[in-house]
C-alpha cells in the first residue's frame, strides 16, 4: 500500500478540531474553510492508496464514514454556524458518533502503513 500517513494524520487532526470549533459554536473563519478543502483531498489520497491497494472493504468502510462527517463539516462550510445549527444544532451527538467511527477507521488504515519509527511522514 502506498504511504499515505501524512493524508492520515491530517485528517484526524482536522476531523477532530472541526467537530471541536463546531461543538463549542465558534464562528466561521476562512482557515476552517481551507482546512475543509485541504481534509477532502487527503480523503481522496487514501481512497486512491485503497483503491490502489485493492482494499474493496475497507474502502468503501472508510468512504461511507467520511461522508457521514462530510454532511455535518459541508453544512458549517456552505453555511456557517448559524446555517448548520439551524440543521444540525439538535443532532451533535450523531455528528460525534460520526467522527469516531470515521477516526476509527483510520486508525485501522494506518495499521496497513509501513513502520515510522521516527515519525518522519
Amino acid at each position: 500500500m502506498l504511504d499515505i500517513q501524512g493524508a492520515l494524520k491530517n485528517l484526524q487532526s482536522t476531523v477532530t478540531r472541526h467537530f471541536l470549533h463546531i461543538q463549542n459554536q465558534h464562528p466561521f473563519m476562512r482557515a476552517w474553510a481551507v482546512q475543509f478543502e485541504l481534509a477532502y483531498t487527503d480523503f481522496r489520497v487514501v481512497q486512491l492508496a485503497l483503491q490502489l491497494a485493492e482494499e474493496t472493504a475497507l474502502l468503501q468502510e472508510f468512504t461511507g464514514a467520511y461522508d457521514k462527517v462530510y454532511q455535518y463539516e459541508s453544512a458549517f462550510a456552505f453555511d456557517g454556524l448559524e446555517g448548520f445549527n439551524a440543521k444540525y444544532a439538535a443532532d451533535m451527538d450523531n455528528y460525534e458518533k460520526a467522527k469516531d467511527d470515521l477516526l476509527a477507521v483510520i486508525d485501522r488504515i494506518f495499521k496497513l502503513q509501513p513502520d515510522d519509527p521516527n515519525d518522519l511522514i
